[in-house]
């Protein structure tokens, strides 16, 4: 997907947990010329291992084909572009914002619509934990700004290929009606995009 100029790839990638590994992918990364947006990590299902979820910025030429040279670094074991996929993500925030008393009635209602969890309150803020995909985290932050925003610490996106929904396709495939009623943005082709895409 492209944004500001930049390609964007959201990159899943299953490596041995041991010292060094990250640094090797950051390293491959930094020779393409490709920027790390986001980054979230965490033991596998397996032992000894761990699971990594990167949104990578960059050209088209840097960005295109980055799976398939993870791929062939020694410690990842699996590296996959979901990009066109069917997934799922989900992103973790929490927000320090600053507030009076007679604020935090406001500041509880918004918090209400947004369903975002109050986990912290001091006499002059109060600090929300807030889950959900990119768009309704920005949008929830842009809300806050006019109490002041404090602090802001984010996880960076996670994702997984959404289950099958018919007999005979695999995890993350579109069905047929997806691809071909959904109203979804275009490309540069002008071809449609999946609506994992736009997340």
């Amino acid at each position: 997907m492209k944004h500001d100029g930049l390609y964007r790839r959201t990159i899943v990638a299953l490596v041995h947990d041991k010292p060094g590994v990250l640094a090797r992918i950051s390293g491959l990364f930094r020779r393409r010329g490709v920027n790390i947006e986001s980054l979230a990590v965490g033991h596998a299902e397996k032992s000894l291992f761990s699971r990594m979820t990167f949104v990578v910025a960059g050209s088209e030429n840097s960005v295109k084909n980055i799976s398939n040279q993870l791929n062939k670094l020694i410690d990842v074991v699996n590296a996959s572009d979901i990009s066109e996929k069917n997934y799922v993500s989900r992103e973790l925030a929490l927000i320090k914002v600053s507030c009076n008393q007679s604020q935090r009635v406001e500041l509880l209602e918004l918090s209400k619509i947004f369903r975002v969890n109050v986990v912290d309150v001091g006499i002059e803020n109060m600090t929300f934990e807030i889950a959900g995909g990119k768009s309704k985290i920005d949008s929830f932050i842009e809300l806050l700004d006019q109490f002041g925003v404090l602090e802001i610490m984010r996880t960076g996106r996670i994702a997984t290929l959404r289950g099958s929904t018919k007999v005979g396709l695999n995890d993350g495939e579109f069905s047929t009606c997806l691809l071909y009623t959904s109203p979804s943005p275009r490309d540069q082709r002008g071809s449609r995009m999946p609506s994992s895409a736009w997340k």
